[in-house]
């Protein structure tokens, strides 16, 4: 029987995790050995984004290879009736053993033949076949910053204490308040991710178990920013700019650090070329790894669309240095009510902290009651997105610029924000889940005392009116 030399991979996915790997510059108080580990034995990726800064949008452009919002599956939630084909499904047609045990997630259900199976992979021996193996990492979840602080570590039980993240050490960001709630959710995540990490860790032992090292792509990247306000949900570089870690033995020169711009949508054409399969000409991605790489990237591209319910219409560009965002709805706050969000302790008090007038100047500029139409940041002075340049004029040829390369993806691509989703409701291109959030609103309405006169008002003229939504699902 002919051998099968076709690449394994391994892909692994973190959940809410941002750029905070110990490996990655500026993360000293992280502890990732694994991953920083990995790290040294392939290539970092400086310079990788993501699509959307939220779960199901980013994950379901990821595997389809194609931007949510030409596709309909770019509100969050919402269900997608007719999705296109995943890398997965072109994997188990060329004769891959898929194996996906873990979180799904993508606003759509895969059509039939997209696995092999859902069982832990890892619990056993490895396919005779070539094979893609994918793990997600949830403890480092938004949800899992909710709660007390001792019941939380108590979800760490084997973490020892030498690896345990201490408040007053956290670095906290300028567009976050600086207090004990604050610091207390970033140790929780950062004990999360030094789990995830030995987890991970584990994950790698079994390829090396397997005998599987050297002819296996190992993928390690991120879905989208860390749950904290201004990063996931949100166009900033928290919200965007992800981590990315590539070991291939076979291929790739160990503790290389490249600056080449990746965007998620093209992991499913680059592993379908490294697979020795052509892709789908749909795809929206290009293939940036092997003999078909194309040639690097000037920009990559992000949005944002309806978040529960809080309605928007948010997309960005990003190239190598600057970061601009253009607000569709500039008349709805930034800080919408995000019910999903306010189960943390910052969130309430800080909200509380921006209605008494009592933060930062910075700080507060999240909390005004509309957004700039346009925002324009240079990530290299400014890597935190802290000074709106859009109105300067010494930067408007960089601002046409940027305005230029949403209007060229634009023109190739028809944008579904732009649609109410009414209309796509009607067109068939997704379930009607409208009436689930609306039935909820009506449910809460007098809780949140939204009301004109005697009339109750609809959910979308209450968030105009007062910047407020009911988020109900799991983000």
């Amino acid at each position: 029987m002919k051998q099968d030399h076709r690449p394994n991979i391994m892909l692994l996915q973190g959940e809410d995790v941002g750029l905070h790997l110990h490996c990655y510059p500026g993360n000293e108080y992280s502890h990732t050995p694994n991953l920083d580990q990995l790290a040294r034995e392939g290539v970092r990726y400086d310079q990788a984004f993501t699509h959307s800064p939220v779960c199901a949008p980013s994950r379901g452009g990821m595997v389809t290879g194609c931007y949510p919002w030409t596709i309909g599956n770019h509100h969050m939630r919402s269900t997608l009736l007719n999705p296109p084909r995943t890398f997965m499904h072109e994997l188990v047609d060329a004769g891959y053993h898929v194996s996906w045990p873990t979180k799904l997630d993508f606003n759509f259900e895969p059509g039939p033949g997209w696995c092999s199976d859902k069982e832990n992979w890892w619990e056993q021996d490895a396919p005779e076949t070539p094979f893609l193996v994918y793990q997600n990492f949830g403890k480092t979840h938004e949800s899992q910053m909710f709660g007390d602080y001792e019941k939380y570590r108590k979800t760490h039980p084997d973490l020892p204490e030498q690896l345990k993240h201490q408040p007053a050490e956290a670095p906290v960001p300028p567009y976050l308040h600086d207090c004990p709630q604050t610091r207390e959710e970033l140790v929780k995540y950062y004990d999360a991710l030094t789990d995830i990490d030995r987890d991970i860790g584990k994950r790698l032992q079994w390829l090396e178990d397997q005998g599987l090292a050297e002819n296996t792509i190992v993928i390690f990247l991120s879905d989208h920013g860390r749950g904290q306000t201004r990063e996931k949900r949100w166009c900033y570089e928290a919200g965007h700019h992800m981590p990315l870690i590539i070991r291939w033995p076979q291929a790739l020169q160990a503790a290389e650090v490249s600056d080449e711009l990746i965007a998620w949508v093209d992991l499913a054409p680059t592993l379908l070329s490294l697979a020795g399969i052509a892709p789908p000409k749909h795809l929206q991605g290009q293939i940036f790894l092997g003999a078909e790489k194309a040639a690097p990237r000037d920009h990559v591209l992000g949005g944002r669309d309806r978040m529960g319910t809080c309605y928007d219409c948010v997309r960005m560009v990003r190239d190598q240095r600057w970061h601009y965002i253009k607000n569709y709805l500039p008349e709805l706050p930034w800080a919408q009510f995000q019910w999903y969000a306010q189960a943390t302790d910052s969130v309430p008090l800080t909200q509380a902290l921006a209605d008494a007038g009592t933060l930062s100047e910075a700080e507060m500029v999240f909390y005004r009651d509309h957004k700039a139409p346009e925002e324009l940041y240079d990530i290299e002075a400014d890597p935190h997105c802290m000074q709106n340049l859009s109105e300067d004029p010494a930067y408007s040829e960089i601002l046409k610029r940027m305005r230029g390369h949403l209007q060229v993806h634009h023109e190739q691509y028809p944008d579904l924000g732009f649609l109410s989703e009414e209309e796509l409701i009607e067109q068939g291109l997704v379930l009607d889940r409208l009436s689930e959030f609306r039935a909820l609103y009506d449910q809460k309405r007098e809780e949140y005392q939204v009301t004109r006169g005697e009339e109750p008002v609809s959910l979308q003229d209450a968030i105009r009116i007062l910047g407020k939504g009911l988020s109900i699902a799991d983000e």
